[in-house]
This record gives structure tokens, sequence and C-alpha cells, in this order.
């Protein structure tokens, strides 16, 4: 079917898309290459179809969600990619969307951020409802990235994401929580989580954002800008992509999402749930998002024994350790260490409500390992210099692995 890729209300080029598959067959005409997303133009300064095809496909739930199967067996559609068009590729992480050529489809009547939209695809994610018959697919939940399962939901006219955590502890949502208590002494630019319970499961919930006006653009888009050598570290190569682009402050979130990543042992910081806001109109970079999708720490997936181990933590998304990408921060004049005076307390009283998922040898383990890692971090912002060895660099870009959107 033909369709035209949008920018908001600004064409941007006319794309033919399978039927059966999504996927970018043809692109055709070109209107405003200034508006192409983030690391789609060919070496050439023309299109490179496969990478906005990568860039369109990305945008769809990842097959690795759970409860996606069931999902699928219940909209009777054999991939995620088909939930795409249903809702034009709209998203409440940027502006773009796809009209279908000879429509009158106007930016204003159909976005997610200022119209009504359906919560019947959230309720299918979630497993809450199990008959297709009906159902209104005109959801920004048909373009939510992760593994875990999550919806949008319009509570008190604010565009909020729901999100659950993994069997068995369930620990995530509470992590969210503790990211937040963290960043929030720390002075760290973040997007605050609060904790829902609905039917007996605990979900993190945080407002979107992003406005009409401005839109998220990952680590992983951000480096597709500038060729990376193999000289070149990964941590080098993003920083020096956001000078190419003139981004303002990047070395200094940097170094605040490490050191945060560090405090809650987050092994999940991939290329693609932290990166860069600009201005969706002017196209101006407007800095560093603010820190986000946290969940994946605090040993959620392990036993109290692994939690206290400082051995079992993996790392993303610059080096292989924690210790490791800790020598990249240029500078710990910022921290005060002072403001983390009794944060163990706080992270407790977040832990106890965990009810039956929470015992208290895993509470103990868990506040345990981040007191000794904040007074190991006391020691190192003393004596540290900067370091960036390439050998200790991710072996792989685990940034394919995920979407392309926030949370």
């Amino acid at each position: 079917m033909q369709y035209t890729l949008m920018h908001k209300g600004i064409p941007v080029l006319d794309l033919e898309l399978d039927d059966a598959t999504s996927s970018v067959q043809k692109i055709s005409s070109i209107y405003h290459m200034e508006h192409l997303p983030l690391g789609t133009t060919s070496r050439q300064g023309g299109v490179d179809r496969a990478a906005l095809n990568a860039w369109w496909i990305d945008r769809s739930i990842p097959a690795s969600r759970s409860g996606i199967r069931k999902a699928l067996e219940t909209l009777e559609l054999p991939n995620t990619h088909m939930l795409l068009t249903r809702c034009f590729g709209l998203s409440l992480s940027d502006q773009y969307w796809v009209k279908p050529q000879g429509s009158d489809l106007q930016w204003e009547r159909i976005n997610f951020f200022t119209n009504p939209f359906s919560e019947d695809i959230g309720n299918v994610l979630l497993g809450k409802v199990t008959d297709a018959a009906g159902l209104d697919f005109h959801s920004p939940d048909n373009t939510s990235d992760g593994f875990l399962k999550k919806r949008w939901k319009i509570i008190d006219g604010k565009r909020c994401l729901l999100k659950a955590g993994s069997n068995p502890f369930m620990q995530q949502p509470f992590n969210e929580v503790i990211a937040t208590l963290v960043a929030q002494r720390l002075d760290i630019p973040h997007v605050p989580y609060s904790l829902l319970w609905d039917d007996g499961t605990p979900y993190s919930v945080c407002e979107d954002f992003i406005t009409p006006d401005t839109e998220l653009v990952s680590a992983w888009r951000v480096m597709q800008t500038i060729k990376k050598d193999n000289n070149t570290s990964v941590y080098r190569h993003y920083l020096n992509c956001c000078e190419a682009l003139g981004v303002p402050g990047a070395e200094h979130a940097v170094d605040q999402m490490i050191v945060l990543d560090y405090l809650i042992a987050n092994e999940d910081r991939h290329q693609n749930n932290f990166g860069l806001i600009r201005n969706a109109n002017t196209l101006e970079w407007i800095g560093a998002a603010p820190i986000f999708d946290s969940g994946s720490s605090l040993g959620y997936d392990k036993l109290p024994s692994q939690i206290l181990s400082p051995h079992s933590v993996e790392c993303k998304p610059f080096k292989k350790t924690h210790e490791e990408q800790l020598k990249l921060v240029t500078s710990f004049d910022w921290l005060d260490f002072r403001k983390l005076s009794g944060i163990e307390e706080d992270i407790r009283q977040v832990l106890d409500q965990a009810g039956d998922y929470m015992d208290e040898a895993r509470m103990s383990a868990i506040t345990t390992a981040f007191s000794s890692r904040l007074e190991k971090l006391i020691v190192l912002s003393q004596i540290q210099r900067t370091v960036d060895e390439i050998a200790m660099d991710v072996e792989h870009n685990s940034a394919q692995d995920y979407g392309l959107k926030m949370q």
C-alpha cells in the first residue's frame, strides 16, 4: 500500500509498505530530507532504504515481549509488524506517522498527545482481553518497545506508561521507584516513577516526558550519524556524534548516567533507553533525555547470595563492567554524597511495599549491596582518573534487540 511518511504535518517522502510484512518496499518522491528520521540518510546524501526499513520495523512491539504470542493469537495476526499501520505508526515518543495516500487525515486529529486513544490493545497485551471482536486498534501500545508487559493509559489527563515486572520477583517496578529516589537526591535529571497495583500485580507508572513539540532520539540512532572506526571506543563515538550534532551537555549527562547505573547495579542500559531530545518543529537539539527505564537493576532476577556478589552484575552500554565504565566519568565534582544520607532506609520502605514478592533476605541483600557500592564510589571519586580502554568495550550492540522508543 502507498503511504506518505509524515513528521507532524510535514510530508517527508512517499513509500510503499508490503501488506504482509509492513516492510518498506520502495521509496519514491522525497519532499523534506531534513525531516528524515535520524540515521536513515545514505552516504551519498539520499535515503538509505534498508536503514529506513529498520527504523520503521523497530517501531513495532518486539517479538520477545512477554505474553506477545498469546496477544497475537487473540488479535489473529501473524506478527507485531502488522500492528504498525493499524495506528498509522503513531507513537508517544516522536511525531512520525504514515498517511495513506489519498486520505485527508491530519496530525492534529489523530496524534496521541492531544487526542484520546483506545485501551483495547493495552488490555490484550496484559492478557485482559481474549476476544478480538470489535477491538479498536488506534493505540500507542502498537508501537511500544521492550520485553516487559506494558501499556499506555490516560490518567488525570496525562499520558502515562504502566510497566510490569518479570517473574518470579516482579522487582522492576520497585527498582524504578528506587532509581527515582536516588536520582532525585543527587539532582540527576530523571523521569519520576511511582507504584500502582492492579489485580495483585505491581506496575511502575511514569508520565510521558515527550510533548507534541519534542521527540526522543535514541543513542543507537545518534550513533548511526557517523561511521565508527575500530580505533574509537563506543563511549567516545557517542560523544563525537553528539558533538557533531551540536548537542549541549552530553558528556556531563553521560557522567551522571554512569554513576546512577553503578549505584543501582543497572544491567540493561542499552543504546535504546537513553539518548537525546530535540525540538520536533525546528529540529534543534535540546539536550540529553532525562534518565528513564532503570528497572533491570538491584539484582532484579537474582537470588540474595548472587545480589551480594560483585561479580554477577552485567553492564551496558559502553563497557563490560561497571567498574570499567566508572573510569569514563570525567568529573565527580557535581556529586554531593551527603545527599544520600539515610537512602538505605528509603530503599527498604519501597521494598516493603512488595509484599509476598519480597522476603527479608532479599531486602537485606539489596540494601547491603547498595551500601557497599556507595562506599566504593565515595573512595573512587577521590582517586580515580579517566580511562577509556577499547578492549573493555561491550562486545556486541544489544541495542539492535530493542525498539527505538522510550521506557
